[in-house]
């Protein structure tokens, strides 16, 4: 193709707002700076317990300073992706490569099996030829409830799928489009299509192809052989069988993974995702191409924080103008080749042509029996399986490890942010749930960065600095815990025992304290409400942005010490999909779910009732010594405000301490327990 006729298959183009973000991050530093200068110039030269406690708060706002520091540079320059589809139709019409699709499920009972077969169906009915599609589903449960159920959706597709065509569905899940899309009430041709469908499965026809003589996508039902002798690599070792057993069976160029519980809301997104894959100046360097990914179930204003607002509209932004996104897990196409573990060289070229059918000719039995083969939990020893192809083994974020080997032997990422969402998922809707899952990401972050994949030493010279740099906020956001339990925890106490952290609220050092603060959160705020979110959404966010930090992510660093001391074994816990009618209808009035006993309930609750006795200490000296009040003021202004702040932040855990009667409210024991712990701490400050 001549040049002057090139037309890219994809724009990018910058994210609005940057001059806005380096201003504020401009003058935030420089109220860091002032704040460095106050800690340095006024250490305490009095007691020992001053000088700690002003040591221990200054080591915190270094890090939470360095912490900022790390995030602003993911996202200094951000971009976005513009894919031309037309473009694509037009020049590669009938070259469109074959696309693999795996799905993957563990467990029936907290991954129903209605929920896989929906994702499966929703995935059949792309908007691509059938022909050149192939679904494979990994049910690493082995479950004959699965099974079936495949079974049952396959007979199903062959209506589905013509339906999906005729009407323009979206989202192609069954489920999800029957519970949101009206019945057409004009044409009476329509509406029996519509309700047949809505009710119909018929086993009874054998050929592959749908009701109107389509051919049909390939689907595949996929049980690995599983000993207790060989360790299975749970989610990771399912992927690399699909990747071998697909190889056998259609071998498609791009494979695009999803969980069992993310189906597809766009039947565009694998034409998206070529566009940039295509793209005949740029698309050759692209290893794999993550989407955003979405939550059909959450509330309206997010009780539990789940959407990631800022950091999938904004932050993956900037990973991309810097080398890339990380693999995110799920809602991902991938270059076959990058994922097997073949290195990028600068003079490589795909000829789509030849790539673009490649499916086997040997008959089904066959392929079943060699499939077996390379299914098998014995086929990967002395291979480099797990190692230096497919998904890397060891580690609790298999996606996170896998994406950054593949960006260190040269390849590159981009994020794909349609305004259509790509894939919808199923959110956690209970605060347990929630915070288990942070705490298996946060154990593998922080696992990552410990081991010799840290992308600081095993990304240097192989990927830009800003892009190491880019990982770390990531990889470090166990870390955290312990500078917010400082926070959380020593203001409070040294107000009660009358020692003083911050400037006097009459001094002018007070100016950077509250600037940094008050900007920080009021910038945050303005891009969460950008983003879509709402305010109360965004109260939400912070109140489980200090839940995660004080519970889920001090017990994240604590078992990773643990592993690397050797008293503890990778595990890997999925997230239950499924919850009671009751939890589900206090959900959806956004009443957050406490009942159940847990060691991080012990720990929100204490931490709570200690900010609140805090308080209730502040306002004594307030109310009582009135000749000094105003002195009181002054000097524990910023801490009283903390601790008042704090409390708001707690009040529907007080809710559930004291007040509330359902099955959601907090556990008899917990209560006692933070009363009596709180009590302690404090009686032991005060003395």
């Amino acid at each position: 193709m001549a040049k002057s006729n090139y037309f890219p298959l994809f724009e990018t183009k910058q994210v609005k707002g940057r001059l806005l973000f380096r201003c504020i991050a401009a003058s935030i530093f420089l109220g860091i700076c002032f704040i460095v200068m106050y800690r340095v110039m006024f250490f305490p030269v009095g007691g020992k317990a001053e000088r700690w406690t002003w040591i221990g708060l200054f080591l915190s706002e270094l890090w939470f300073c360095f912490y900022w520091f790390l995030t602003t540079v993911s996202r200094w320059n951000s971009v976005y992706r513009l894919p031309y589809i037309q473009r694509l139709s037009q020049r590669f019409e009938k070259e469109l490569p074959g696309i693999d699709i795996f799905v993957c499920t563990t467990d029936p009972l907290i991954e129903p099996p209605s929920m896989v077969v929906n994702t499966v169906l929703s995935v059949m009915a792309y908007d691509y030829p059938p022909e050149k599609l192939s679904i494979y589903l990994s049910d690493d449960g082995g479950s004959d409830l699965t099974f079936y159920a495949m079974l049952e959706a396959a007979n199903f597709s062959k209506t589905w799928l013509p339906f999906c065509k005729k009407f323009r569905v979206e989202p192609t899940s069954p489920e999800a489009y029957f519970r949101t899309a009206s019945e057409p009430l004009s044409d009476a041709v329509n509406v029996k299509d519509w309700l047949s469908v809505k009710i119909l499965i018929d086993g009874r026809d054998s050929n592959a192809v749908d009701i109107e003589g389509n051919p049909l996508p390939t689907l595949v039902y996929l049980a690995r052989e599983k000993r207790p002798q060989h360790h299975h690599h749970f989610k990771a070792g399912s992927m690399n069988a699909l990747i071998r057993v697909s190889s056998r069976i259609s071998n498609g160029p791009i494979i695009l993974n999803v969980d069992c519980d993310m189906y597809s809301n766009n039947s565009k997104a694998i034409k998206y995702s070529l566009c940039l894959f295509m793209d005949e100046k740029k698309g050759d360097e692209i290893a794999y191409i993550q989407f955003l990914q979405s939550f059909d179930n959450l509330t309206k204003n997010e009780i539990y924080a789940s959407s990631f607002r800022v950091l999938q509209q904004l932050e993956l932004h900037g990973l991309d103008a810097i080398g890339g996104p990380c693999y995110n897990g799920s809602g991902c196409f991938h270059r076959r080749e990058a994922l097997c573990g073949k290195k990028y060289e600068k003079n490589y070229k795909v000829d789509w042509k030849k790539v673009s059918d490649t499916k086997a000719d040997e008959s089904a039995s066959f392929l079943e029996e060699t499939c077996k083969v390379l299914a098998s939990c014995t086929f990967e020893h002395n291979t480099t399986w797990g190692k230096e192809m497919g998904l890397i083994y060891g580690f609790l974020v298999e996606d996170i490890i896998t994406g950054l080997n593949i960006q260190c032997k040269g390849w590159k990422s981009m994020y794909l942010s349609p305004e259509r969402d790509g894939f919808l998922g199923v959110a956690p809707i209970t605060l347990l749930q929630t915070l288990v899952q942070h705490k298996r990401w946060m154990d593998g972050h922080l696992q990552v960065f410990l081991s010799r994949y840290c992308p600081l030493l095993y990304g240097y010279k192989k990927i830009p600095l800003k892009l190491r740099l880019a990982y770390c906020p990531y990889n470090l956001w166990a870390a955290n815990c312990l500078a917010t339990l400082y926070i959380v925890v020593v203001p409070c106490l040294c107000l009660l025992k009358g020692i003083s952290l911050f400037p006097k609220i009459s001094s002018p050092w007070v100016f950077p304290f509250a600037y940094v603060a008050f900007v920080h959160r009021a910038y945050s705020l303005n891009e969460f409400l950008w983003c879509g979110g709402t305010f109360r959404g965004w109260c939400n966010d912070q109140r489980m942005w200090l839940f995660n930090r004080t519970t889920a992510y001090f017990f994240a660093l604590f078992e990773t010490i643990l592993k690397l001391l050797g008293y503890s074994q990778l595990n890997f816990v999925v997230t239950a999909k499924v919850a009671d009618k009751e939890a589900l209808k206090r959900y959806d009035g956004e009443l957050i779910e406490f009942g159940a006993t847990s060691a991080m309930f012990d720990i929100l609750a204490t931490l709570a009732m200690l900010n609140l006795f805090g308080t209730f200490g502040a306002l004594k000296k307030v109310i009582l010594d009135v000749d000094e009040d105003l002195q009181v003021l002054d000097k524990f202004g910023l801490q009283i405000l903390l601790c008042f702040v704090l409390v708001t932040i707690n009040l529907p855990v007080y809710q559930a301490l004291f007040f509330r009667n359902d099955n959601g409210k907090m556990p008899s024991s917990v209560t006692y327990k933070s009363i009596i712990f709180a009590m302690l701490a404090c009686t032991a400050t005060m003395y």
